[in-house]
């Protein structure tokens, strides 16, 4: 695609997903940036805490279903099994949904798959997946009309047509755009309709979908689609070279019956609360408070206000009552 104009839902789709695109390298996301999973094992702790909530709702059935959607090398999956009590471990069937080949060395629990399975009994956990759903960017031009940006490889601009048809009509109801030239929206169509897609795939559980995210009273004016590479904050350029991420329009994403809660309010519903142990610890048993120290200090990460503290998450029932809802 090097000197074709092409919109950013496609740019970024062969970017990220395509033969030699980002996430088909070898070091997998968590040589380019960092999520909660790499933050600390705590998170995964607390999804497996969440699992258990979901399989008493469940009844305890024979088979448990985790799907860690996006799996990235399969961390999540892994630190899930190994934080579930036995008795739930050995009913639960992992799932690891993601396009690169199985890492080696993956526990052989996890199942590995290019796409969801049906017919879910569970949990879906789609920890930072829809940011890197691509989707189409809109710009105000002079005239006061939003119009579709358009992209080559090396990460030029320029606009395009106005924007068209479902994409207008989701500009219009999720982020209606002033008439103010040089301001930009990110279209989040394709992220409702993936997320949909997934939740059809839960037969009775619960989806969670966690992310960057902002809501219907705070859009950001010029949009967030950026790049990560290597650890910093980069230009989004569609090369293969980065990550392309736009925050979530979640409010969007979010189907009957969901709620949006922070991440911090989530995990503390979950058991991480930061809180710092007893002085007195230290005194006597001084290896255990520094053990406790230091899981204090990875929960305040976790939940910090102006970082992952601040991530949304998108909670959908499918056929059970809500499991996070007496706990928040």
């Amino acid at each position: 695609m090097t000197d074709r104009w092409l919109g950013w839902r496609a740019a970024a789709q062969e970017a990220l997903y395509g033969p030699d695109g980002f996430y088909r390298r070898p070091e997998g996301p968590a040589g380019h940036f960092r999520t909660s999973v790499h933050a600390s094992p705590l998170f995964a702790g607390a999804v497996a805490r969440l699992l258990c909530l979901v399989d008493e709702s469940l009844g305890r059935p024979a088979a448990l279903d985790f799907v860690d959607m996006a799996a990235g090398r399969g961390e999540l999956a892994a630190g899930v099994l190994a934080a579930l009590p036995a008795e739930v471990a050995a009913r639960t069937r992992a799932y690891a949904v993601e396009v690169a080949a199985r890492p080696e060395g993956l526990d052989r629990r996890i199942e590995w798959l290019p796409g969801l399975p049906q017919r879910i009994t569970g949990l879906l956990f789609a920890n930072e997946w829809l940011d890197n759903v691509p989707v189409e960017v809109a710009e105000v031009d002079s005239a006061g009309v939003p119009r579709l940006v358009l992209v080559r490889q090396d990460g030029s601009e320029r606009l395009g047509e106005r924007v068209p048809g479902a994409e207008a009509e989701w500009l219009a109801r999720w982020w209606p755009l002033p008439a103010e030239e040089g301001l930009r929206a990110e279209i989040g169509l394709s992220r409702d309709r993936a997320w949909a897609g997934a939740v059809a795939s839960v037969g009775r559980g619960l989806a969670v979908a966690v992310d960057y995210a902002h809501t219907s009273d705070a859009r950001p004016p010029f949009g967030t689609l950026t790049g990560f590479r290597a650890g910093r904050e980069t230009a989004p350029v569609p090369d293969g070279s980065c990550d392309i991420t736009a925050h979530v329009a979640l409010d969007a994403c979010a189907l009957p019956g969901a709620r949006l809660l922070a991440q911090r309010d989530a995990l503390r519903a979950l058991g991480v609360t930061g809180a710092r142990p007893p002085l007195a610890l230290a005194s006597t048993e001084p290896a255990a408070y520094v053990r406790a120290l230091a899981s204090a200090g990875e929960a305040a990460e976790l939940t910090a206000a102006g970082g992952l503290g601040d991530f949304g998450w998108l909670v959908q029932p499918v056929g059970i009552p809500d499991p996070l809802h007496a706990q928040t």
